[in-house]
């Protein structure tokens, strides 16, 4: 399937580099993630058509990557690849949201059968496109180009600027909870990051000073709302 995006998250650098070249060659456009925090961040960034996950790594193993991926996505499909093949295994897979499960050593080809068998089951033809471009009252915001446009005002935004605006569009009139935000594109909640971070609101802010009906809040104890009335 042309054009689809694969989070490819595989902690054995042989593998994880075979893996990634012969799936960028059948036409998907992979990532590689050597790790289950790396495999996290870039996600909670970038949309992705599908995670393909390795169960046994350092640092964040599979599941738990798979059920951090579900507290904010609910339909992205998610294949485990394991050396496991106990039913205990495939079931606590299936319960941390997988959508198949797959033995090591497999075949290239039985990867890409399984990943287009379980395209075609989750992502029908009439799914909604990913988000590439937000409404912010009188603002257009794509985070793809980092821009943010009002007439003919276009202000660039940093990597950081662009993950933050992105976030708080996504919870649009909801609360960003400061941790998630810290998290997700610092990779760490502190006392630095999190001053970091108010800079960043700040400038933001001054950005969407132009339309009034336009605020990101404080939400005391929790976390930001961007507020578009």
């Amino acid at each position: 399937m042309a054009d689809t995006k694969l989070l490819l998250v595989e902690d054995d650098p042989n593998l994880g580099d075979v893996l990634c070249e012969y799936l960028n060659l059948k036409g998907y456009k992979t990532t590689l993630c050597k790790n289950g925090v790396e495999g996290y961040n870039e996600f909670s960034l970038h949309p992705y058509d599908m995670c393909i996950l390795d169960v046994m790594m350092p640092i964040m193993d599979g599941f738990t990557l798979a059920k951090k991926i579900r507290s904010e996505n609910q339909q992205v499909p998610i294949i485990f690849l394991t050396a496991k093949a106990m039913k205990e295994d495939k079931l606590e897979g299936f319960k941390a949201g997988g959508d198949d499960y797959l033995t090591k050593p497999f075949s290239m080809e039985e990867l890409q059968m399984r990943i287009d068998a379980v395209l075609r089951r989750c992502l029908p033809n009439n799914a909604e496109p990913e988000v590439d471009e937000y409404e912010v009252g009188i603002y257009k915001f794509n985070h793809i180009k980092q821009e943010l446009v009002h007439d003919a005002s276009l202000q660039k935004l940093t990597t950081k600027e662009s993950s933050l605006l992105r976030l708080l569009c996504q919870k649009k009139n909801q609360v960003l909870p400061r941790e998630h935000a810290l998290k997700t594109i610092w990779g760490e909640d502190n006392y630095f990051t999190a001053r970091s971070m108010d800079v960043f609101i700040t400038k933001l802010r001054k950005y969407l000073k132009s339309d009034e009906k336009v605020s990101i809040i404080n939400v005391h104890g929790k976390g930001y709302k961007l507020v578009d009335i």
